[in-house]
């Protein structure tokens, strides 16, 4: 006679579940549906990115080589699952995130967009493979763990993985991602590891898009002071190039070394190793680090200024710039 044993791994024990509802579901579904559309998050991630908190349909038309009836149907989608809100302004029409909704948009583009889009991956055109950015990535990670024993390696392999998802939101070129990755990841390094005691004083300049005034700032800090001060710059929602105008005045400041500087998203890192932490008058909130000092400057945005424009802001951010450095260094 033949007996077969039962254990209990062999069995199935139902247990209670959670699942989402079915009119939950349903309505998720439909956004999920609407966002499915490779033209709409780049509108959607153009509207949450814009420094002005909007965006201009005569914008968005130039993300892609469509119609205007085509962008004004794909707008239409996105408003018609409540993600945007639209208000007509004489011809045109401005487009900007609805409220309630803004947050699930920052997970969607800060959080669930770069997990897709993992070191290692493939893009959608299958004839060009993405190059195997994580051995790379993960090799920078190696190099600055050795340049800086005091850290723990996975703790430098986290900041260079952190620093590269962080600008491989925003950057149009992916060929310039690992070196802009060493620089980034080194300057939060050196956030990190900064002996309040033993250094010179440190400003943070913080602005919506680090393309603009927060660069000029911290240009002109260490220009002016000479090493005597370290400026550096970030931005909430970091755009993906400087403003034209501004890079050419950036040229004018620092020379050769303007080549160098492009956005940087803002870390908690970064506040904390500010002595000063100073945002430009555009509505930016930072972390409150007790023992840090933190004030606002009201200047312009060169985003909407002519050449002339961003010449005078500079003139006034230049004013401000020496009085902080005559203060701090007295």
């Amino acid at each position: 006679m033949n007996v077969t044993l039962t254990t209990a791994d062999d069995t199935c024990s139902p247990v209670a579940t959670h699942a989402i509802g079915l009119d939950a579901a349903s309505s998720v579904a439909a956004t999920l549906k609407a966002l499915s559309d490779p033209l709409r998050l780049r509108m959607l991630s153009a509207i949450a990115s814009d420094p002005r908190g909007e965006s201009c349909v005569c914008d968005l038309a130039e993300l892609a080589e469509v119609s205007q009836p085509t962008v004004s149907h794909h707008l239409k989608v996105l408003k018609d699952v409540d993600v945007l809100t639209s208000e007509r302004r004489g011809t045109w029409v401005w487009y900007r995130i609805t409220p309630n909704r803004r947050s699930a948009v920052t997970a969607l583009l800060e959080s669930f967009a770069p997990a897709t889009l993992a070191p290692g991956g493939v893009t959608g055109d299958h004839d060009h493979p993405r190059p195997d950015f994580d051995a790379r990535v993960t090799r920078l990670a190696d190099e600055l763990a050795a340049e800086i024993p005091d850290l723990e390696p996975d703790v430098v392999l986290t900041i260079v993985r952190e620093s590269y998802t962080a600008l491989a939101r925003t950057a149009r070129v992916t060929s310039a991602l690992v070196p802009l990755t060493e620089r980034f990841a080194r300057q939060r390094l050196a956030d990190l590891t900064r002996d309040r005691d033993a250094s010179v004083p440190q400003v943070l300049f913080v602005c919506v898009a680090n393309a603009g005034r927060s660069q000029l700032a911290a240009a002109l800090v260490n220009t002016l002071a000479a090493g005597k001060v370290v400026a550096r710059s970030a931005g909430s929602a970091p755009a993906d190039i400087i403003h034209p105008h501004v890079r050419s005045i950036l040229a004018e400041i620092e020379g050769d070394r303007a080549a160098e500087r492009f956005p940087k998203p803002l870390t908690d890192d970064a506040v904390r190793a500010a002595d000063v932490v100073i945002t430009m008058g555009c509505g930016d909130v930072c972390p409150i680090i007790p023992g840090v000092r933190y004030d606002d400057w009201a200047v312009g945005d060169p985003a909407l200024a002519s050449r002339e424009g961003v010449e005078a802001i500079r003139d006034d951010i230049a004013a401000r710039v020496r009085a902080l450095v005559d203060d701090l260094l007295s």
